[in-house]
């Protein structure tokens, strides 16, 4: 079966249409200019704001223009990650999709169902005749995924709605009514080489088969961060020779669990048995301690070309401490909600390589001044060594209100249409409500979803009956919001 052929077909039809333009965080002309030319050929009014947001507005049908105006709001960016095998180029080609059971993937590369179905199921409402509901303003945002650029710099004039319905989640039994909050950290360290020996023999060390994932969704999950893995492999290994570093490189984008990384290193020939066997027994060791969460863990070792230089040995030295010492996972579990992870951190990207060590990372919280102590402890490892350390992107989180009309309403809808209570929670992720009602003071908000798996990685995939699931959740929601539901 085609996937435009799935149910609901009007939201799979948009999603074919939407994944078929490149939409990179930061790069998101094209699918821009896709958004408003689907809103006009619709007749609908199309406003493009100064910075890229898309705000679509459709009258209310047929007796339902008593209703509040329902803002429904996806983010049109995707997160650009492939496997290092798959040969692909996200700024020319669409994904690549395919159907497996009750999923559909994508071959190699991340899916961009998150937040593409969003996207896709406000398109089809848009462009829909026959369905109830209020008067709607879509509003799809841009670079969600590396700085929330659109949500930060949208001009609220622009909308008029009273209730927004953020479709960023990514369990359809959840309704999200609060989010973390985030900062990225960037560190610089200038590096002193040397030139190799004559006696050296040089390896790459490969890490690949990690699981990754959502930074913020999956980072209590325990699972294998690349760049602390080839951390560790570096400085087991020169506890038991002389091993000299030329270069290190992992992991790409902040908002994603590094799942590869690769290292030059040189070592003696004299100690090169030594090596290997401390290499090949500790490689033993760490997949034993993962063998329950990263099942297709590979750390490989290949003979390479010796370079030219290596790094300083003091240089060394400060830079696997740094890295060992620095935070990455959970910070702190909520006191608040139970499960829920307070503050996190993650070592997204380090590279060591023509004299710069550099590495990318991100700090979450759902509590500004524990976000706050995260990226100060952060910065901190980093500012040890002299290293220039620099924040940005700082993004609010969404405090949750439990006496939400939306979410009584909403909660009431799920009970009468599946016959089940759905998990009301504050989730880890970033969401854009937390800017969003910033603007918008006074604004009831509520973030629900299709299941989504593998988010921010090439193993993210949608599950089918969930898009359907979520599709009839969201038009009942629209059709019974009654006109008092802000009083």
């Amino acid at each position: 079966m085609d996937i435009v052929n799935l149910a609901p077909q009007a939201v799979w039809k948009h999603f074919v249409a939407l994944n078929a333009v490149p939409r990179a965080s930061k790069a998101e002309a094209r699918v821009i200019d896709f958004m408003v030319a689907f809103g006009n050929q619709l007749g609908l009014e199309t406003i493009r704001d100064q910075v890229g947001n898309v705000i679509i507005r459709k009258n209310a049908s047929e007796g339902m223009e008593n209703r509040p105006t329902v803002i429904l709001q996806s983010h049109l960016d995707m997160v650009h990650q492939k496997n290092n095998d798959t040969i692909f180029d996200f700024a020319t080609q669409g994904i690549d999709m395919y159907i497996d059971g009750d999923w559909v993937k994508a071959r190699g590369t991340t899916l961009g169902a998150d937040n593409g179905i969003g996207v896709a199921a406000i398109m089809a409402i848009l462009a829909a005749d026959e369905l109830v509901h209020p008067a709607l303003e879509a509003l799809f945002t841009i670079d969600e995924e590396t700085g929330m650029t659109g949500a930060k710099q949208l001009d609220p004039s622009n909308l008029t709605g009273t209730i927004l319905l953020n479709l960023d989640t990514e369990e359809d039994h959840e309704l999200t009514i609060g989010c973390a909050g985030g900062i990225d950290t960037t560190t610089e360290y200038q590096y002193r080489s040397e030139p190799i020996a004559d006696d050296r023999v040089a390896f790459r060390i490969s890490i690949k088969g990690l699981k990754g994932g959502h930074s913020g969704m999956d980072i209590h999950r325990g699972r294998a961060n690349a760049n602390k893995l080839m951390n560790r492999l570096l400085v087991n290994g020169n506890k038991a020779v002389d091993l000299q570093l030329a270069t290190f490189e992992g992991g790409s984008l902040r908002n994603a669990i590094p799942r590869e990384a690769e290292a030059v290193v040189a070592v003696a020939k004299d100690q090169l048995n030594t090596f290997l066997s401390t290499m090949a027994s500790f490689t033993e060791v760490i997949k034993m301690e993962y063998r329950m969460i990263e099942p297709a863990l590979s750390i490989t070792l290949a003979e390479v070309e010796p370079p030219a230089t290596v790094l300083d040995g003091a240089d060394y030295r400060k830079i696997v401490n740094t890295l060992y010492a620095v935070p990455n996972g959970v910070f702190r579990m909520s006191p608040d909600i139970s499960d829920l992870v307070e503050a996190s951190s993650n070592l997204a990207k380090v590279t060591v390589k023509n004299g710069e060590f550099i590495t990318l990372s991100l700090q979450r919280s759902s509590v500004e001044s524990t976000k706050e102590d995260v990226a100060l402890a952060v910065g901190a490892a980093f500012e040890n060594i002299g290293a220039k350390v620099t924040t940005g992107g700082d993004y609010p989180g969404w405090k949750p209100d439990a006496e939400s009309a939306v979410l009584t309403l909403m909660r009431q809808l799920y009970q009468e249409k599946f016959d089940a209570e759905p998990i009301v929670n504050a989730c880890h992720a970033g969401l854009e409500c937390g800017i969003l009602g910033a603007h918008l003071p006074g604004m009831d908000m509520i973030s629900f979803g299709p299941t989504i798996r593998g988010a921010h990685s090439p193993d993210e995939r949608v599950q089918i009956t969930s898009v359907n699931k979520f599709w009839h959740f969201l038009l009942s929601a629209l059709e019974e919001i009654p006109a008092n539901v802000n009083e």
